[in-house]
Order: C-alpha cells, then sequence, then structure tokens
C-alpha cells in the first residue's frame, strides 16, 4: 500500500511528488498521459506572476505571492530557465488608471513587493514599444518568466531519483473508499494508498465525481497564442499586460526565456482536450495585442498553439480535504496564477497530510539540486571541454536551438524517459526554433528508437496515436515495399 496516490502529472501534482520526496514516504503519481506536463503545464503563457491579481485574503493570492518566492530558489535549485523581468500592466484611460489603482492596493495588502504606479514618460523608458497613447501603468518587478514543463520535470524527475514512484498511461476509472484508506481502478490495475491527492486539472471535476458528490464543476477556457521567432527578441523586456477584464489577464506580449517573444491568449469556453487553434481565435489575439504594443511583426511567427485552463466557477483555488470523504483531497480550479503558486500549494497539501497523521521523517535520498548542460549558453572554452569529455556534444543535431546529440542522449537516459519527439523537445528544446523539427526530427526520432529500444512506428509526435510515419516506403533494395520482383 502506498502512503499517498497523486492524479494527475501537471505542474501541481509534479511539485507536490517533489514536495512529499522529502520524506520517507511511499508516493505514487498516476498520469494518463504518456509524459508528464502533458496538459496545462505545457501550453500557458509561462509568466511567474507577482501576486496583484488575487483578491486580498483569498487563498490564490497567500499561494502566489508565496510561489513566486519558491519559484525563484527551485529555479536555481533544479537548474530550471527561469527569469525575473519583472511585469507591466498598461493603461489607456481614466477607468484603466482606476483598475491600476485597484491592482495596486490588493498588491500591497497581499505583500507583493517593489510595486508602482509609473506615468508615460517613464513607462516609454522601460519599454519603448509601448503605444504613445497609454497612459500610465503598473510596475511589478518581482514578476518572471520560466520553462513551465521543465519545472514540472525536474521536480518529478529529482522525486523518482529519491525514491517516488510514477505510472504513465494510468487512466483512473474508479476510486474505492476502504476501511483503511482507498482503492483506485485504472486501465492498468489496482493501486491502493492511505490518501489520495486529486490534480487532475481540467478533469479535476471528473475524478473528484468518481467518490464523491459533485461540489464544483470545471469549465475549460481556450487560449490560443502566437510563438515569435527570435529575430524579434528585443521587441520587449518585460511582461505586457493590457487592464484585466471579467475573461482574464487579457491579452500579454512578452519574452520566454528560450529567446522567443509570447503573444497570447484568447479567452473563451471550450471543450476538454481539444487544442485546436482557429482563425476568429487568433484574429482576437491579433487585434488586442497591436493595442499595447502596434510594431509587433505576428508574421514571424513561427508557431500557433492553443492551451485549456481549469476554470471553476468560485473565484479561488479548490484545495483541501473533503468534507464527505475521509482521506481524500482535491487540487482542482488551477486557473492562472496556477504555475505561480504551484510549490506554495504543493507545501499546503503537505502541510494538510502532514496534520492527518503522515509521519514526516527527513529522507536522506532526497534530491534537492540538480544540474543540466545547455551547449549553446556555454562558452567556448566549456564548449570545447565538454566535448572532450563526450564526443557526442561536438555533433548539433537543431541547428535552429544549437541542441547536440549528448544533450538528447542525456534527455534520453533521465529517470523520466522522454517517449515522444515533444517530450524531448520539451526536455531540451530540440525542434523549438525557426523550422519545428523540420531538420532535427528525423534524427531526434531515430535517437528515441536506438535509446528506448522501440519501433520507429510506435514512437508519437506527442500523446499517444499521433503517428509520425506509418511503416517504410522502400525496401532496403529500394524496391517499392510490398512488391516482389
Amino acid at each position: 500500500m502506498e502512503d499517498i496516490i497523486i492524479i494527475g502529472g501537471g505542474i501541481c501534482g509534479c511539485s507536490l511528488l517533489y514536495e512529499l520526496s522529502r520524506y520517507q514516504l511511499k508516493t505514487l503519481l498516476l498520469e494518463k498521459e504518456n509524459d508528464i506536463a502533458c496538459g496545462t503545464t505545457k501550453a500557458n503563457s509561462a509568466i511567474v506572476h507577482a501576486g496583484y491579481d488575487p483578491e486580498p485574503g483569498t487563498l490564490m493570492a497567500r499561494v502566489n505571492v508565496e510561489g513566486n518566492k519558491l519559484i525563484e530558489r527551485l529555479s536555481n535549485d533544479l537548474d530550471v530557465l527561469y527569469k525575473k523581468t519583472g511585469s507591466l500592466v498598461v493603461g489607456f484611460n481614466d477607468e484603466d488608471r482606476k483598475t491600476i489603482e485597484k491592482l495596486f492596493e490588493n498588491g500591497n495588502k497581499n505583500g507583493v513587493p517593489g510595486l508602482r504606479i509609473i506615468e508615460a514618460n517613464e513607462l516609454f523608458d522601460m519599454e519603448a514599444q509601448v503605444s504613445r497613447e497609454a497612459v500610465c501603468a503598473l510596475y511589478a518587478p518581482n514578476a518572471g518568466i520560466i520553462s513551465p514543463w521543465e519545472l514540472a520535470s525536474a521536480q518529478a524527475e529529482c522525486a523518482v531519483q529519491g525514491g517516488a514512484k510514477l505510472e504513465l498511461d494510468c487512466e483512473v476509472r474508479a476510486i474505492q473508499k476502504e476501511k483503511d484508506g482507498f482503492i483506485v481502478v485504472t486501465n492498468k490495475g489496482n493501486y491502493q494508498a492511505r490518501y489520495v491527492v486529486n490534480a487532475a486539472g481540467v478533469n479535476s471535476d471528473k475524478i473528484s465525481e468518481l467518490i464523491e458528490t459533485k461540489h464544483f464543476s470545471i469549465q475549460p477556457k481556450s487560449g490560443e497564442y502566437y510563438i515569435l521567432d527570435t529575430t524579434e527578441r528585443n521587441l520587449v523586456k518585460m511582461i505586457i499586460f493590457p487592464c484585466p477584464s471579467k475573461l482574464g489577464k487579457g491579452v500579454l506580449v512578452a519574452p520566454t526565456v528560450h529567446g522567443n517573444i509570447i503573444v497570447g491568449p484568447d479567452s473563451k469556453n471550450w471543450k476538454r482536450d481539444d487544442y485546436a487553434t482557429s482563425r476568429e481565435g487568433l484574429d482576437a489575439v491579433r487585434r488586442n495585442a497591436v493595442r499595447t504594443i502596434p510594431t509587433v511583426n505576428l508574421r514571424a511567427s513561427i508557431r500557433n498553439f492553443s492551451g485549456i485552463r481549469a476554470d471553476a466557477e468560485r473565484n479561488d483555488f479548490i484545495i483541501g480535504e473533503s468534507k464527505e470523504i475521509e482521506g481524500f483531497f482535491n487540487i482542482a480550479g488551477i486557473k492562472s496564477p496556477g504555475l505561480s503558486s504551484a510549490p506554495a500549494i504543493a507545501k499546503e497539501v503537505s502541510e494538510l497530510l502532514h496534520k492527518k497523521g503522515l509521519e514526516f521523517r527527513p529522507n536522506p535520498a532526497f534530491i534537492a539540486k540538480r544540474s543540466v548542460k545547455r551547449f549553446k549558453y556555454m562558452n567556448e572554452e566549456e564548449k570545447k571541454r565538454t566535448i572532450q569529455e563526450n564526443p557526442l556534444y561536438g555533433t548539433i543535431v537543431c541547428r535552429c536551438e544549437t541542441v547536440t546529440e549528448g544533450e538528447i542522449v542525456d534527455a534520453l537516459q533521465r529517470p523520466i524517459p522522454p517517449r515522444s519527439l515533444d517530450a524531448v523537445k520539451r526536455r531540451c528544446t530540440p525542434g523549438m526554433g525557426r523550422c519545428q523539427s523540420g531538420f532535427c526530427g528525423p534524427r531526434v526520432l531515430e535517437l528515441i528508437q536506438k535509446y528506448s529500444h522501440v519501433k520507429p512506428e510506435d514512437i508519437p509526435k506527442d500523446r499517444k496515436g499521433m503517428y509520425i510515419i506509418s511503416g517504410e516506403t522502400k525496401t532496403k533494395n529500394n524496391t517499392a515495399q510490398g512488391v516482389v520482383k
């Protein structure tokens, strides 16, 4: 029997797995996809919010501000790409100024450090490309940008290396309460645990309803984005928001930790697990983006994508033990600022489990730190030394992102090996550049085949079923397959 089963391998599930791996506990994470961070965590704005948006006194406000602090430390410890850029909420009229003043007041009550309302001249000095129609802005120096899927995978890998367990392709179908805990029924068999934590993202309401009366529902919201080529990297230095509305924080223009510019999202009610983009959605993003940054060049887009957010009917996160089922916990309704809040949410739930009677003895095998080799960020001396130590680092596989064979092989040999092209991309970025895997994709496929010992036709682009190839087109003697001379 496990001590804790966590359902869902997004940023919240992985953060909790890592937090619990500090202790001598039997912890198991169940994820229905073929990799962690396959849902909202892989498709969002990648922003670490400062904490001025949530209403003072809410759980959301507390964990946002605390999570902002924890993420900076975690990123240093786990060698995750992160940068504290600061953010600006831009106002264009008197009504916007009132909104900015309210956000400033919220932020001060929430304990956000360094907030300032700035006027147009200072705003234009900070960000030259902001529309000259702007009259003021809220400046939050503590906001930042991060690689969200990397933060999730770093925590999960360290947790597994320290003794936690992970089951992928493992879909939960039923949960039964027993005298001494729970039986979790999956497509891979049954698992037993003393406690269960539901961190299933947009499906958290469905998981909750497997064992307790419906008391919340998730309305998935879609948001569409543009990713611009690194040629546009100097467009803005900070995260640029418009004033928020009832639909959300609005269309942002921001740098990414990989050197691109991200623009989006729109917001509309949508279907679960539908990541399609649309002309209407992308047009809405364009119309709103040019209002704050008129010079944004969307012709430099190298990729569009959409993400699904788990929006609950209440304006706060749903975190805590079920009122009906003792030992069953929910982490639900985790919309923005969920990424920013995840490490603090993990500590919150960990403490709740401790109060329920779990003994928290320090784990001597806990992995507190890791380091990753990123060839393109090395100086010439470091590159030479790295190639001498491992000649695979002398072969460039992804030209756009300068990713070497050594980095890909290292990723394939980590505690949670990637099983798809996009899973490799999330670990070390091949295919993230201008050609979007057009050049490096076949070579990455070969490396996955070589080190994972699977047939090439069984390697998906991302999720299971997203096949890349279906078989050979020609035999070795250059004869069409199936044709006999």
